[in-house]
């Protein structure tokens, strides 16, 4: 059974594909409209699909989708391996809830802790009974750069860069120290409220960047990038 995984996030769109319960391939879309969703239709031939979505698509998308394939659009309707006992379910963003259904695939009746790094930082809490309780949400590492442009008379606009000092030495580096160690000690101090108050627990890190800021953190964490196409493929089964 080949499955189709597409995540329309704020700043990307991608999709993953799955044979059974095996990933074999993430790839980024263009435009990800309904003519570029066709041909990825025809190159994997799948026979399932779901979509994450977070922003305004081409709605012709769902369509092509629904034709070709058993199509799932991922909202508060689906069911979930997870309850959410608080807040409003209708309100949680896609990916969020992808997030919780991995957690819960592959660390079921512990607590879980997914840290998602993207266009905006989330954590997501998924208790030892399958509860998603909720989490926090802070601004990206991207959204960060570009604030302190936007807010300030001559700060520049400065791009990510892994090759960076402690102790800045020009503007560049200032920055590139005070917003990505910041934000690694801004995930490392939740991790430590969540762990004084839960004890023991398991905590992912994912999104594209995951690799790299774990190096930073001095919590151990499991960094998986593709962590949310495989909670879209858990919610995929889930629902067929």
């Amino acid at each position: 059974m080949i499955t189709l995984c597409l995540d329309y996030g704020n700043t990307r769109r991608k999709f993953a594909v799955f044979k059974n319960e095996i990933m074999l391939a993430v790839e980024t879309l263009e435009s990800g409209d309904a003519t570029e969703i066709g041909q990825m239709i025809e190159k994997y031939k799948p026979q399932r699909s779901i979509l994450s979505s977070v922003v305004e698509h081409d709605p012709g998308i769902e369509k092509v989708l629904a034709v070709a394939t058993t199509f799932h659009k991922l909202s508060h309707l689906s069911k979930f391996p997870f309850t959410v006992p608080v807040g409003k379910p209708e309100t949680m963003g896609a990916d969020r809830i992808a997030l919780a259904a991995a957690m819960v695939k592959f660390h079921p009746g512990k607590n879980n802790l997914v840290v998602g790094l993207g266009t905006a930082v989330t954590y997501n809490f998924i208790n030892k009974y399958n509860e998603f309780l909720g989490g926090g949400i802070s601004p990206g590492m991207e959204m960060r750069f570009r604030a302190l442009q936007d807010y300030t008379a001559k700060l520049p606009l400065v791009k990510k860069d892994w090759n960076f000092p402690l102790i800045g030495y020009d503007t560049r580096t200032n920055i590139l120290s005070g917003v990505i160690l910041g934000m690694a000690k801004e995930i490392d101090g939740t991790i430590d409220a969540y762990q004084e108050r839960y004890g023991n627990f398991n905590a992912v890190l994912t999104g594209g960047d995951s690799t790299y800021f774990a190096l930073h953190l001095k919590n151990p964490i499991f960094a998986d990038p593709d962590f949310l196409y495989k909670g879209l493929y858990a919610i995929s089964e889930y629902n067929n």
